[in-house]
């Protein structure tokens, strides 16, 4: 759909080219040469029947003046500045609105464009902090729990794709994707020297998505990245204006690279006949697609409530405690700060996401059930180990009710959690506190991460000038 400020310029266009005044086409049309202006500069919409006049009276066709492309370079960057100086950054500075007149140079229009997108550029860093990553990533974790996790556009896509290489059982094959992204004119190419930032690279202009030679660490495999990738262009995702319009970007390719390798039929055919079975488990379920324990255990809540009937929650809890990433849809008080963010939060010492840890056979899938304030959980969990050498866990859980259909609901092994109450884990007991207050010096441990501002660029956390660099280094090749 055209835009009135496009249409507005193309009308201009015509009318230039016909060697027409305002007043030449008013008058032919029946209109006012002022009418005619506010039409030219976007600013009033011009009736069907006024616009099947001017294009008859400027010897073109209708669609000519609805072509939703800006008829030349030079109206591109009239539109663009028109665009950028309706933004709230320039409408909160107070200037006055400059429309470029015919005398104004293509250099000197060409030079607003460009200080208006470094304004523009500079706004969005100054709120791409930490603090303003949480909140956005709090406010997308809400909206998904009133979707229950679940996103049935994607999903459609997902299975749309996998119709069109052909694959209908089994765990998806690289062959597969490969096959995928030759029907979207791209090429996977495996690098060595990917920038330091970036997981993958898409070279639109070339058709290239650049991947690293092997399995990064950290459990994204080969065919997740290049899903994701591919994501982005099916998705017709632009650069993102916002670090939430980023956070739901990258949200939003994830699900679909889950959603191939662990495709929707397959997968609630699978988890469906489990149930029925009473031997649901995540470590089938990853088994079963080839996939990390921690991409099944997110896939089953993307399914669990729409297609099973059931709440869940998931949680990766680092061994000092802190939470990196949750979901619930089942009651379970995850913990937040005043902000409603649950990422770096601290979980209750008595959750199997902890108790896990003080396992020596930390091979298998640990059990437990949890009496907690808004009810009783069951949980199984399993431990991974970071890049950085460092342990996680990953528990997937479900109310009392549900546990019946879940291999491990025999355990004995059974917690009680008053969290939040600061009395369950979070103070010291009165006798601990007399004994020790003011008698030994600790020196923290920090996250680096949590004091760090997000690294400006394009894209949130990748180095523009590192990413070029590499794009133009392998574009020569």
């Amino acid at each position: 759909m055209t835009d009135l400020a496009t249409l507005g310029q193309r009308i201009r266009h015509y009318r230039g080219s016909a060697n027409l005044t305002l007043e030449q086409l008013g008058a032919t049309v029946g209109i006012a040469g002022s009418q005619l202006s506010l039409m030219e500069n976007g600013r009033r919409e011009p009736r069907l029947s006024v616009l099947q006049s001017i294009a008859a009276a400027l010897k073109v066709e209708v669609s000519d003046l609805l072509d939703p492309a800006p008829p030349s370079p030079r109206a591109a960057m009239e539109i663009e500045l028109e665009r950028l100086q309706r933004s709230a950054v320039y409408a909160g500075l107070g200037l006055p609105v400059i429309r470029p007149s015919r005398t104004m140079s293509d250099e000197t229009l060409e030079a607003m464009v460009g200080l208006h997108h470094e304004l523009a550029r500079r706004a969005r860093e100054a709120i791409a902090t930490p603090e303003e990553a949480r909140r956005a990533n709090t406010e997308l974790r809400q909206y998904m729990r009133t979707q229950n996790n679940y996103l049935p556009a994607i999903e459609e896509l997902a299975q749309e794709q996998l119709r069109a290489v052909g694959h209908a059982t089994g765990a998806l094959t690289h062959r597969s994707v490969n096959l995928m992204a030759k029907r979207l004119g791209f090429e996977l190419i495996y690098v060595s020297d990917l920038p330091h930032s970036t997981r993958s690279v898409t070279d639109l202009e070339n058709g290239r998505i650049y991947l690293p030679p092997a399995s990064i660490p950290g459990g994204h495999g080969l065919r997740s990245m290049a899903l994701q990738a591919l994501a982005h262009r099916l998705l017709e995702h632009h650069e993102p204006e916002s670090y939430a319009e980023f956070l739901r970007q990258r949200l939003e390719i994830n699900y679909f690279a889950a959603a191939c390798l662990m495709p929707l039929k397959q997968s609630v055919d699978f988890l469906g006949k489990a149930k029925s079975d009473k031997n649901l488990a995540v470590e089938d379920f990853r088994d079963a697609f080839g996939v990390t324990h921690e991409a099944a255990a997110l896939r089953f809540t993307n399914l669990a409530t729409t297609h099973l009937g059931m709440t869940v929650h998931f949680l990766r809890v680092g061994e000092d405690g802190a939470l990196y990433k949750g979901y619930e849809n089942d009651g379970l008080n995850l913990p937040t700060d005043v902000t409603g963010s649950t990422e770096g939060q601290i979980v209750c010492r008595h959750w199997a996401a902890r108790r896990a840890f003080e396992r020596t056979n930390r091979t298998t899938e640990f059990y437990q059930y949890t009496d907690a304030p808004t009810g009783t959980y069951w949980c199984s969990t399993q431990i991974g180990t970071a890049a950085s050498s460092e342990e996680f866990s990953i528990t997937f859980g479900v109310p009392f009710a549900d546990a019946k259909w879940f291999r491990g609901r025999e355990t004995t092994f059974r917690q009680q959690s008053k969290c939040p109450d600061p009395s369950c884990c979070r103070r010291p007991s009165q006798e601990l506190s007399q004994r020790w207050s003011h008698k030994a010096w600790a020196s923290a441990r920090m996250h680096a991460h949590v004091l760090s501002p997000l690294p400006s660029g394009t894209f949130p956390g990748v180095d523009d000038t590192e990413l070029y660099d590499f794009l133009e280094a392998h574009s020569e090749s």
